[in-house]
């Protein structure tokens, strides 16, 4: 039986939807099953594709589509017990403020009727999954499918231990598209709050793309505040590796797979204090309210006073990714046998009771805390 696998979005700028799909979701990844990848040339052919042919697929055979990036079309749902989304974050449900217009429209509606009405998903944390609950069927089986953090960078902390422990010169970076979601704008609150607080020179380097709202034009007006723009590969380990700390002021991440990446490079990573972040950093982060510029600045100078924060930082960096490695090779082998015997007999699959999902979220949440 075909295990068709939604490629359609690849081949445009690698965010972190592209990263995952090919992390998770290639032949490779999901060796041995036998995987399909189902791509499409340029916005037009995706959008047709996602829209029309994958359902055309699923009328014809009966096979398995695996959803890692868009949400399904409604014109799978008659396929829904064959069809398995991976849920990146709700903030398509959660924070419709912070959309723009194409995703109010080709994004928003279809995931609220998938996650309102399929029977199983995969999510990339735990932190995702309890939020899942509050949207999705009672019956649902939420599968946890994390992500191994690969050195996409190609970091190493190389001189980092030998650095000066205090500067004026603070170098934070960040990354990802510019818009609502991510807060920039609080994070150059934030450097403006350091500046104050004996920093003078600090700086904050966003990686990543122009988005949506006026974001971009407010943080050109910033003082320390450098906007690269989408960087290549090679671009951005420079960029990385010359900075002195990672920050992330996101009102909300399913995942957040940019700060474990940092930790390659041997950064401190700052972010809120909010469960998903402490679930993916454990106790290696520096925990802030984004919304307490002069309390987030206090709590970064505390972090770095000590003469050999940079070399404990490297530590706890190395730490936290092989926990967080281990964790995702656990879920690949589940993700495998689930597959596999979808696969195998896609009518017969069994439908979780309300008290089984409730007794697997515990389960899982305890394995997320070990």
């Amino acid at each position: 039986m075909p295990i068709y696998v939604d490629h359609t979005h690849l081949g445009r700028h690698v965010t972190g939807l592209e990263r995952i799909t090919l992390e998770l979701f290639s032949p490779a990844s999901l060796a041995p099953l036998d995987i399909v990848p189902v791509e499409a040339t340029g916005t037009g052919g995706m959008i047709t594709t996602q829209t029309f042919g994958l359902p055309w697929r699923m009328a014809g055979s009966p096979s398995v589509l695996l959803c890692p990036g868009f949400p399904p079309s409604p014109l799978l749902r008659p396929f829904a017990s064959r069809v398995l989304p991976y849920i990146h974050d709700v903030f398509l449900l959660s924070r419709r403020q912070d959309l723009n217009v194409r995703a109010k429209l080709y994004m928003a509606a279809p995931f609220k009727l998938a996650v309102q009405n399929y029977p199983r998903f995969f999510v990339n944390s735990a932190d995702t999954k309890r939020k899942l609950l509050d949207y999705c069927r009672s019956d649902a089986e939420i599968t946890l499918y994390r992500p191994p953090v690969r050195n996409v960078f190609d970091l190493e902390p190389g001189d980092r231990a030998g650095r000066k422990a205090r500067s004026s010169s603070l170098r934070l970076v960040t990354l990802g598209t510019v818009e609502p979601r991510k807060n920039f704008v609080a994070a150059a609150r934030i450097v403006s709050a350091l500046r104050e607080q004996g920093f003078i020179d600090t700086t904050l380097e966003i990686i990543g793309r122009r988005g949506w709202s006026d974001d971009w034009q407010t943080l050109e007006q910033c003082p320390g505040v450098v906007l690269h723009g989408y960087q290549s590969t090679e671009r951005a380990n420079q960029i990385i590796r010359d900075a002195d700390v990672f920050i992330c002021t996101s009102h909300e991440e399913g995942l957040g797979l940019p700060l474990l990446e940092a930790q390659y490079a041997g950064l401190p990573v700052v972010a809120p204090d909010d469960s998903i972040f402490r679930e993916v950093l454990g106790d290696s982060g520096i925990f802030i309210d984004p919304t307490d510029p002069a309390r987030a600045a206090a709590e970064i100078c505390h972090a770095i006073g000590a003469s050999d924060w940079r070399r404990s930082h490297i530590e706890r960096g190395e730490h936290n990714l092989s926990r967080w490695n281990s964790l995702a090779a656990a879920d690949r082998r589940t993700a495998i046998d689930l597959i596999g015997r979808l696969a195998r007999s896609p009518t017969q699959m069994p439908q979780i009771s309300a008290q089984t999902s409730q007794s697997s979220q515990a389960s899982s949440g305890d394995r997320s805390a070990s």
